[in-house]
């Protein structure tokens, strides 16, 4: 048994369908961000960045793992699936979630940042994180133009970048012009795992619509993490 410390954030959601991508069994432990229950010392006992997710995994002597990355490959090469085992394919595999951790997910959750949780418009803070995740998402078309899936089989690469560019609407970046991109979120949305993933702890469609009933009570209480 897992226990899984999570939010329904991208990050998070890279971690829960991992799970149910594994079929592995684990237990929710929901973090309520906007109370900074993530900066209480006994959420820092696992992951000393005060960040989710993180899990703690039963069957190894209680062992935790922190940020999203490092929870998708141990929970990988702990079950022998999701990466390929041959060096290649799994620097493959990595390269693709490297380019996830260090480019779109930071270039997003700065787009997200300015675009819609802080009250001062900057626009030329808004079309730079805006315009370099529209870059990168070209970057992601041009390998899906010739590959069903980004490093081969379906892989802990797909999920993490699946999970952030879901969000584009929220970010303010269109993929009309992308139709390899759409393809492939098409295809992982429609994936069983994927659907449970994202529902957890709670199924948040407003983040992935980027407007509607609760956009706006969500982007104040992320507001007041940002601020944390």
């Amino acid at each position: 048994m897992i226990d899984l410390y999570t939010a329904s954030t991208p990050n998070g959601w890279k971690a829960s369908i991992t799970l149910e991508e594994l079929a592995l069994p684990y237990e929710v432990k929901p973090v309520a961000l906007s109370k900074n229950e993530q900066k209480e010392d006994w959420f820092l006992k696992i992951n000393p960045n005060g960040r989710i997710p993180a899990i703690v995994d039963r069957d190894e002597g209680d062992f935790a793992v922190f940020e999203s990355g490092a929870i998708m490959i141990y929970l990988a090469e702990k079950t022998g699936k999701l990466m390929p085992s041959d060096a290649k394919g799994r620097s493959l595999v990595l390269q693709w979630l490297m380019f996830q951790m260090g480019g779109i997910g930071p270039m997003m959750g700065q787009a997200n940042v300015f675009f819609r949780y802080f009250p001062e418009k900057i626009q030329a803070a808004i079309d730079r994180y805006q315009n370099e995740s529209k870059r990168l998402f070209t970057v992601l078309e041009g390998r899906l133009k010739d590959h069903e899936y980004l490093a081969g089989d379906y892989s802990i690469a797909d999920i993490a970048n699946w999970s952030w560019v879901r969000t584009h609407k929220w970010s303010g970046v269109e993929i009309d012009d992308l139709p390899n991109l759409k393809r492939w979120m098409d295809a992982i949305a429609a994936r069983p795992a994927a659907q449970r993933g994202i529902a957890v702890p709670v199924d948040l469609k407003t983040l992935q619509e980027g407007d509607g009933k609760g956009a706006k009570k969500f982007a104040d209480e992320a507001l007041k993490i940002v601020q944390l």
